[in-house]
């Protein structure tokens, strides 16, 4: 194989998608050509709208909240987009005790468990493209679990017998920014 050729097929991998949602599914890259797929039985979609922002929706579930950003090209965020969405988070919900209790770095993911008020334990997924930004809240833990054991094979979940929150999100940094600031216009 020539350089040129290397340079092709690497660039090629680079460029599939770490994140996608489609056919009622959510698919996460955990290989350079392999997908975990995560179907949604029943979801609620809205579509977000921003002067800043070129795509974003919040997607929910009985289990699982999302929010997708693709900011524009001449934005940038107003920090570190996760900790602005722990912050904006613990705002909405009024949390009184917001405890990090795991965490796990791989790839463009992070992996965050929380304990919240001292009651219940709510897991969080981060993906961060060049072009996106992805914050997963899993009350239950299913697909927290199953995502980061296909990253690492070696993990081990330990929160089986934590009380699972329920919680009914409807919040969303898009919805918000104009209030909040979260990303502008780039110098």
């Amino acid at each position: 194989m020539s350089f040129f050729d290397k340079i092709l097929k690497f660039i090629a991998k680079a460029s599939i998608p770490t994140y996608k949602f489609e056919d009622d599914k959510l698919y996460f890259k955990v290989k350079s050509e392999e997908y975990y797929e995560y179907d949604l039985i029943e979801y609620d979609i809205k579509t977000r709208h921003d002067p800043f922002i070129m795509e974003a929706y919040t997607l929910t579930t009985k289990n699982i909240f999302l929010e997708y950003i693709k900011i524009e090209h001449n934005t940038q965020w107003n920090g570190q987009a996760l900790s602005l969405f722990e912050s904006f988070f613990v705002e909405k919900l009024n949390i009184k005790d917001f405890e990090v209790i795991e965490k796990k770095d791989i790839e463009h993911y992070t992996f965050k468990t929380y304990k919240i008020n001292e009651s219940f334990v709510i897991h969080m997924i981060a993906i961060y493209t060049v072009i996106s930004d992805v914050i997963i809240l899993d009350t239950k833990g299913d697909l927290y679990k199953n995502l980061l054991f296909r990253l690492d094979g070696n993990y081990q979940y330990k929160f089986d017998k934590e009380e699972k929150g329920d919680i009914n999100f409807n919040i969303s940094m898009v919805k918000e920014n104009c209030f909040k600031g979260f990303f502008g216009a780039s110098d």
